[in-house]
């Protein structure tokens, strides 16, 4: 509903930009059920919302704010407020007619909680709003026509009218008046008509709460559902809210460390851990990592996993080693422990990382993220005419941990060996064939036989095809590369290519110009390791395939990757569980230590990638 008053410009500071106003009192209202007069007694006028920074606005239009409400208050049985014009150009603007009297009135918007029925006049009830809530005050050129009662600009301002209760029962008939008793252009109540829109606003609030509740809860935003059903909001306003938290999401870090302190971590061995594993009932490897042990229980107990054989805790995985002087530590990072570090050592080692894939690290469960896959429409209409509706669309990148393992080979004596480099050694190994393991997978992971989603198998992502056997690449299919990215507005963030090591031997060989001038395709680049194609940074790995098929060109195609590499999702779980077999190898004397790591690859938008993957190089 809306009430209307005026100001007077005595009220104003102009220094400070702020008017003083009153906005509502207890004067009574003709509505189309009756009188309606707002209690002013303290309790009934809930003021939280105009005090938590409530909206200053024209004409009720909740995009056209032009300043902030600083105290709302009650006073000598009126409502009042403090508020204080804003400095952009359009605020300026308001502000000025405000100080020249050309605007004057002042209107505020308002839901009624409960009310209750003063008298039992039946040609005329008076009710009492007992419970009330201030929405926004707005300065308004032309006040509302209370005449026409409840919410003539509600469809307009998205304001949801509160349905007057079911035992506040309404005359079935219009009240027959004497015409010359009638007010002056007061216009005849339908109450057919009422009674059906306000059935249809019921409706149409009903649809409201249950798609911003549905959203909630599909995207993890239950609480701030609640608060928009509450508030009002539109479902297209919660839908910007769950993009905006979308573009400022961050891994949920639930898989808690166990609290070590910086010495126990520079004290943890991994091969101590290992030779206990080699044989369990080895009361002196068993005392000798006992620490390492009850680090992997009390993981258990936490994450409520079982290790299939021991578990590494996220504490030691991402501790601190990069000590470099001896008085703060360096000494006993030197004598005490090792100088690697695994998960950065695992990420070091991943070429898709080193492009700028996002890593999620450290999650508990299966996780989605949300994502806008579709965009509102803007349609040119008429004079009068009503565009055509449109909404956004959602949709989630869903991640679920796939285990990745891989195993490597001791002997029995290197692993009772005690030394640093030894320790570095095992570290580095372990890391090593994991990292291959998942940096493969970002890449060309099927999504079959418990493989993650990589890129090349990604539905959507732009194709470039050299030919129907393959073909040697050549600047076009460089050029095409970029194009089927910047034509779906994907061009930005980390833009790069990456190839193998046979696609790059044959691009320093391959001439953007062969005419006219002798630039291979291929250029050094900014850092050692890493050349330029087209203007972009080109990352080499073996890792990318070199034996794909295309026709009769059997296993020795190779493939160019295109596109923002931070739209290349790499979540992991923490913790490595450590499972050592000492029977495999038993006559030759050897250890193999398997590794265990859950992982899982996605890519953000399809659209922000694009692959050759019929380049021939030979």
């Amino acid at each position: 509903m809306f009430r209307h008053c005026t100001f007077s410009r005595e009220e104003l500071n102009e220094e400070d930009r702020t008017a003083k106003m009153s906005f509502s009192s207890e004067e009574p209202y003709e509505r189309w059920f009756g009188t309606e007069i707002l209690d002013h007694d303290k309790k009934s006028v809930l003021l939280k919302r105009l005090n938590t920074g409530g909206a200053l606005l024209v004409d009720h239009d909740t995009r056209d704010q032009v300043g902030v409400i600083e105290k709302a208050f009650i006073a000598d049985r009126k409502g009042s407020a403090v508020v204080r014009f804003g400095k952009s150009g359009r605020a300026e603007e308001v502000f000025q007619d405000v100080r020249d009297g050309i605007r004057q009135n002042v209107s505020v918007g308002y839901r009624i909680h409960k009310m209750k029925q003063e008298d039992s006049d039946p040609e005329n009830p008076i009710f009492r709003a007992t419970r009330w809530e201030p929405l926004e005050v707005s300065i308004v050129s032309v006040p509302a026509d209370i005449s026409v009662g409840i919410g003539r600009e509600d469809d307009q301002r998205k304001y949801n009218t509160e349905v007057i209760k079911k035992e506040l029962i309404m005359p079935e008939e219009p009240v027959k008046t004497d015409k010359k008793d009638t007010v002056p252009d007061q216009p005849v109540v339908d109450l057919a008509a009422v009674n059906q829109a306000r059935e249809e606003a019921r409706e149409k609030e009903m649809d409201r709460v249950r798609e911003i509740l549905a959203l909630g809860e599909q995207f993890d935003m239950a609480e701030d559902a609640r608060k928009a059903v509450s508030e009002g909001r539109a479902v297209e306003d919660f839908k910007t809210d769950i993009l905006e938290k979308v573009g400022n999401v961050q891994p949920v870090q639930t898989d808690p460390d166990l609290g070590l302190n910086r010495k126990e971590k520079q004290n943890y061995s991994i091969v101590r851990l290992i030779n206990h594993l080699i044989d369990r009932n080895d009361a002196v490897a068993r005392e000798a990592a006992s620490f390492e042990i009850e680090c992997s229980q009390a993981f258990e107990k936490k994450t409520h996993r079982t290790a299939r054989g021991a578990f590494v805790p996220p504490d030691v995985l991402s501790r601190d080693l990069n000590v470099t002087t001896d008085g703060e530590g360096g000494y006993l990072v030197g004598t005490n422990l090792l100088a690697a570090q695994m998960i950065e050592m695992l990420r070091n080692k991943m070429m898709v990382e080193v492009a700028g894939a996002t890593i999620l690290d450290d999650l508990v469960g299966d996780i989605a993220i949300p994502k806008q896959s579709g965009a509102a429409t803007a349609y040119w209409v008429a004079e009068a005419g009503a565009p055509t509706e449109s909404q956004q669309t959602l949709a989630q990148l869903q991640l679920a941990p796939k285990t990745v393992a891989a195993y490597t080979d001791y002997t029995r004596k290197l692993m009772l060996q005690s030394s640093i480099t030894v320790e570095n050694f095992v570290r580095n190994d372990l890391t090593r064939v994991l990292a291959l393991a998942i940096d493969l997978a970002a890449l060309h992971g099927t999504g079959s036989s418990n493989q993650p989603t990589g890129i090349a198998a990604t539905n959507g992502i732009g194709s470039v095809a050299g030919g129907t056997n393959g073909l040697a690449p050549a600047w076009s299919h460089m050029v095409n590369l970029e194009t089927e990215v910047a034509q779906d507005n994907a061009d930005v963030g980390r833009l790069a290519y990456m190839t193998n090591a046979k696609v790059r031997g044959k691009l320093k060989q391959v001439f953007t110009n062969a005419t006219y001038g002798e630039i291979p395709l291929w250029q050094t680049g900014s850092a050692p390791g890493i050349g330029e194609l087209n203007g972009y940074p080109a990352y080499v790995t073996n890792q990318v395939s070199s034996a794909l098929t295309k026709g009769s060109s059997s296993g020795v195609c190779s493939a160019i990757f295109f596109g923002n590499w931070a739209d290349l999702i790499v979540g992991t779980w923490s913790g490595i569980d450590l499972l050592v077999d000492p029977y495999s190898l038993s006559t030759s004397a050897g250890v193999r230590v398997t590794a265990f790591k859950d992982v899982d690859v996605g890519v953000r938008h399809a659209q922000s990638f694009a692959a050759m993957l019929d380049a021939l190089t030979t």
